[in-house]
């Protein structure tokens, strides 16, 4: 009898848990369409972004730009008083692009064709009479390896694999290509190259070269050679030449500098939970952007999104369970200090963060999520996908989260990303196209608002 008892009391006890953490369809539809009304009749994202970019303009890691960013950062969210707003110290590379950079193709007798290129992120310069040599044009490292140093050697390579058009995610695309920026310099370094040109990662074929950030690995100082990204007009040109004349020689010049490290710091702001204070969401993305543009969708549009999630919430007259903390990250682009200095510490003081949302992938029409999460955290949260298809915000796919939240991964938490329509991302992807214009209000609030409704039920029932 007393086992009977004992079983209809834990049924019982097991029964009231689970439906503590039934989600509540009714009511839930109703606030997420409060959230979403509010972000597109009274949202303040357009209002800030417009300021970061017309006002502070690029945000390049050591810039006086990014010094500027942070103090915006940080008096924005005093402004919105949230509970508590600090800078988080953070070392990171200074590097500046110097003078314009210039190029063109010799194809012998006097005639040129200018091109367009832009050194890329970290490159050493070139003499400063700039460099001329014949070029060698490859498609990936393997075919550099079998043409070997005695053809490469005293020559510049020129890598010119494209982004893969069928591919119809973007990203995928541009991580199938994007080591020959990488790592391109250090590898024909190693051939005797005396420079490295790299089509630009775009599906486009345009004028704007498109930077980004390389790395030399442990090659010494005096074995680096600079790169530069040529555009993809450009790169279509020069390749056609050479098959017409493989003696052509391509000239550059570029008076890009390392300046070692400075000081900057990651803005993060928070408002503290009312019941589980010691659980932390964080909703973020990365402050720095490249200098050729304004960081508009990179990722000013991610910034200004993830402080509109507390910004509604407070609005809305929503006391979150949880901690909420929005945080920029700095140097994402060409480093990745802040996000691995913010886990460093949160890892020194136990923090607990159970979720974390970053939104880096443009300020596009918001499609849905993609989350790093075990089988049964992702059917849970994929259950609510019907709240979201209103909004034609419900694509939930497991993936990454994002480079700046990755390094709080564990094994028990979720992280996710915002995922916008990503076809045209990568036509102003690292460009001086990446400007306020480049962005539609409306998709920035869409998403802003689709980041709010994400983090409501995550803190509404949590992750498991």
């Amino acid at each position: 009898m007393k086992n009977k008892l004992l079983f209809s009391l834990l049924t019982c006890l097991f029964f009231n848990l689970s439906q503590a953490q039934q989600v509540d369809f009714k009511s839930d539809s109703i606030f997420l369409d409060k959230i979403f009304k509010t972000s597109l009749t009274n949202g303040m994202s357009y209002e800030w972004l417009s300021y970061m970019t017309n006002k502070i303009g690029s945000r390049l890691s050591g810039s006086l730009g990014a010094e500027r960013a942070v103090e915006w950062g940080k008096n924005t969210m005093q402004e919105l008083k949230f509970d508590k707003v600090w800078l988080q110290e953070v070392m990171v590379p200074k590097w500046v692009r110097g003078t314009s950079e210039f190029a063109y193709i010799d194809s012998g007798g006097g005639t040129t064709n200018v091109v367009p290129i832009a050194a890329l992120g970290g490159s050493v310069s070139t003499p400063p009479d700039g460099i001329k040599a014949r070029v060698v044009e490859v498609q990936n490292f393997e075919e550099l390896a079998k043409i070997g140093k005695d053809s490469i050697e005293g020559k510049i390579v020129f890598f010119n694999r494209p982004m893969q058009a069928e591919f119809i995610e973007t990203f995928r695309a541009y991580g199938g290509a994007v080591n020959q920026r990488t790592q391109g310099a250090a590898e024909a370094a190693k051939y005797g190259a005396v420079g490295v040109i790299v089509r630009s990662m775009t599906l486009s074929v345009s004028d704007d070269p498109h930077t980004g950030t390389m790395s030399y690995g442990d090659l010494a100082l005096n074995k680096r050679i600079p790169a530069a990204a040529i555009s993809t007009k450009g790169a279509e040109l020069l390749s056609g030449m050479l098959k017409l004349n493989p003696q052509i020689r391509f000239y550059f010049k570029q008076n890009s500098k390392n300046l070692g490290d400075v000081l900057s710091y990651n803005v993060v702001g928070e408002i503290r939970g009312s019941q589980y204070p010691n659980e932390i969401i964080v909703v973020g993305g990365h402050l720095d952007s490249w200098d050729l543009g304004d960081g508009a969708h990179d990722d000013g549009a991610g910034i200004v999104q993830s402080i509109e999630v507390l910004r509604l919430f407070k609005i809305l007259g929503y006391k979150p369970k949880r901690t909420i903390r929005v945080v920029l990250f700095m140097n994402e682009e060409n480093g990745l200090r802040g996000g691995n200095k913010y886990a460093e510490v949160a890892k020194q003081k136990g923090e607990n963060h159970v979720f974390g949302l970053e939104s880096d992938a443009g300020g596009f029409t918001p499609r849905g999520f993609s989350f790093a999460a075990t089988d049964s955290q992702f059917e849970r949260i994929s259950s609510w996908k019907s709240l979201f298809t209103p909004y034609l915000t419900d694509s939930f796919t497991k993936g990454g989260g994002g480079a700046d939240i990755g390094p709080l991964k564990t094994d028990k938490n979720i992280l996710a990303g915002l995922r916008p329509d990503s076809q045209r991302y990568f036509d102003i992807h690292h460009t001086a196209s990446d400007v306020i214009d480049s962005v539609n209000k409306r998709e920035l609030e869409l998403g802003a608002a689709a980041m709010a409704s994400l983090i409501y039920l995550i803190d509404q029932y949590g992750i498991n």
